[in-house]
C-alpha cells in the first residue's frame, strides 16, 4: 500500500504545474457546461468561480513544493522589532 501511495505525492514544481493545468482543464470544462445550464449573469458568475478554486490551490501547492532556504519572503514573517524569539536564525548568526 505504501508503494501505491508514494505515487500521489507532489515533489517538484514540475508535477505540481501538471496538477495545476490538469485541474484548471477540468475547471474551465465544468465552466462551460455552466454556462450552457444557466445562461446570462448566473452562469458567467458560476463560470468565474472555477478557475478561481484552481488558483488558491495551485498557489498553495506551488508554495509547498518551492524550496526552503531559510530565508523568509514577507516582512509579516519577521518578528516585531525589538521581541527576541528563542531559535531564530538572526540569533543563530549573532
Amino acid at each position: 500500500m505504501g508503494k501505491i501511495a508514494r505515487l500521489f505525492v507532489i515533489k517538484t514544481r514540475f508535477e505540481a504545474c501538471a496538477v495545476i493545468y490538469a485541474l484548471a482543464v477540468g475547471a474551465i470544462e465544468r465552466g462551460l457546461h455552466y454556462l450552457e445550464t444557466y445562461p446570462g449573469f448566473s452562469g458567467w458568475l458560476l463560470f468565474s468561480v472555477c478557475p478561481m478554486a484552481v488558483f488558491m490551490a495551485g498557489a498553495r501547492l506551488m508554495e509547498l513544493t518551492r524550496k526552503d532556504t531559510g530565508e523568509r519572503r514577507r516582512k509579516a514573517d519577521l518578528p516585531a522589532f525589538g521581541t527576541a524569539q528563542s531559535g531564530t536564525r538572526a540569533e543563530a548568526v549573532r
